[in-house]
């Protein structure tokens, strides 16, 4: 099939332009677009197919896309944008913020402990109703009352909607002015640089939001567990039952985000430049740093990998996943979105679409553009 690639490619990344094109010829995307900053300069920025299911409308440069779980990796820049502040630490006791939280033996669970997956709360063992994510407050006070699913300190269990609460709960509490995740990337991170990432989408901007198409199977989990049936296989796994608009819009820090490739791919820069965005420091180095840093490595119980958490990121190590450098930080996003960092050459890039495929990370699409870009 013939297809036109829309955007701005800097000399010398010819290839990302070929990689997307290779993308589509193979009949494996509908619409996506690909970003990629070098030291907080634009590289590349092409987008190409159609942003609806019905191949009707083509995919603008403002087209919006949910990136799904890519927007935790957004929701670790907030977060250590918290920690820079001096509202709180990684290691504060999420106990110490919210009471509430120390029950069934929940007292020495810390913020990064949380953002790492290690809090023991993957999803919910006790049946509910999909719309019950809706109410926050009921949420928070569900995970409050749970016993974790296993001991702290005995690895990590990916918390695909949970995570987002937690952050939420403990950065709502520690902020002084009491915003949530989405509110402070609106109020001081993006929407000030009228950067393309939202964490509850406003109304006014979902004639921008394209149509995503689910995968034609489910993604293979590995052996079966109680904490994969909860994270991902109960009827109450995740958010439902409300409409797409009423989805778009309401704040799910692990789940909802939506955005363009060239925002996501900027904000990310924060974590290859050391935490500067467009030459100012957002975060200081140390907090960069250490929201990088691996805190748990090994065999998830949830997803069916052998996996590096850092505080809300994924660091790469040997996987392959954000490029050649084991030192990578990312996130990718149910169906094959994704967003990375490079540390050591300054790179950071993501890759957003709207055909889903049965892959949890390291979907092929990405890697190619990705690679094309080293």
């Amino acid at each position: 099939m013939s297809i036109t690639i829309h955007g701005h490619i800097a000399p010398g990344f010819e290839a990302v332009a070929d990689a997307m094109r290779a993308n589509f010829e193979a009949g494996d995307e509908i619409g996506a677009a690909f970003a990629l900053y070098e030291k907080g300069e634009k590289r590349v920025d092409i987008w190409a197919g159609h942003a609806d299911r019905a191949r009707t409308k083509d995919w603008q440069e403002g087209t919006l896309i949910p990136v799904f779980s890519t927007g935790k990796a957004i929701s670790a820049i907030v977060a250590a944008y918290a920690v820079d502040q001096g509202w709180l630490t990684y290691d504060t006791k999420l106990a110490d913020l919210w009471p509430e939280f120390a029950a069934e033996g929940k007292e020495a669970v810390s913020f990064g402990d949380a953002l790492s997956h290690q809090a023991g709360l993957p999803g919910f063992t006790e049946a509910m109703e999909p719309s019950d994510w809706f109410n926050r407050e009921l949420i928070e006070a569900r995970l409050a009352a749970m016993a974790p699913m296993w001991p702290l300190g005995e690895g990590s269990g990916y918390h695909p909607i949970t995570f987002g609460f937690l952050a939420d709960a403990a950065i709502r509490r520690a902020d002084p002015r009491g915003r949530t995740i989405g509110g402070l990337l609106r109020e001081v991170i993006a929407g000030p640089r009228d950067i393309d990432v939202h964490i509850g989408l406003p109304e006014s901007l979902h004639a921008r939001a394209g149509e995503h198409v689910l995968p034609p199977r489910p993604p293979h989990l590995g052996k079966m567990n109680a904490e994969k049936q909860a994270a991902f296989l109960k009827a109450w796994s995740s958010p439902g039952r409300r409409g797409a608009a009423e989805w778009r819009s309401a704040e799910f820090p692990a789940a909802n985000a939506h955005a363009t490739a060239r925002g996501l791919a900027e904000l990310m820069g924060v974590f290859a430049t050391g935490g500067l965005l467009r030459g100012e420091r957002l975060l200081s180095e140390a907090v960069v740093n250490e929201a990088m840093e691996i805190r748990v490595a090994g065999e998830d119980r949830v997803l069916p990998f052998d996996i590096a958490f850092g505080a809300g990121v994924n660091v790469s190590r040997d996987s392959g996943w954000f490029g050649p450098e084991p030192r990578a930080v990312g996130h990718y996003g149910f169906g094959g979105s994704c967003a990375f960092a490079d540390p050591v050459t300054g790179l950071s890039g993501a890759y957003v679409m709207n055909r889903q495929m049965d892959v949890l990370a390291g979907d092929p699409r990405a890697i190619r553009l990705i690679e094309a870009a080293y």
